[in-house]
């Protein structure tokens, strides 16, 4: 089933906002709304990716720790 670009403008926004503690981000859909669905679409990839990237340096950063255990 594809994604409608409203879906994919609310994929997005709930991305930005998986941190608590932050200041939710909200996404006016008029700004994004002249974006066709494969760019949106890349624009989710790039977040996942940023996360995922993010993910691995903080287990990095945790990981050298467990030299004092």
């Amino acid at each position: 089933m594809e994604s409608t670009k409203e879906q994919l403008i609310n994929d997005i926004q709930n991305l930005l906002n998986r941190y608590e503690g932050l200041s939710p981000t909200t996404i006016n859909p008029a700004l994004l709304e002249f974006m066709d669905r494969p760019t949106l679409l890349q624009i989710i990839s790039s977040i996942l990716k940023q996360q995922e990237n993010t993910n691995k340096d903080n287990l990095e950063w945790l990981e050298q720790f467990k030299q004092y255990q």
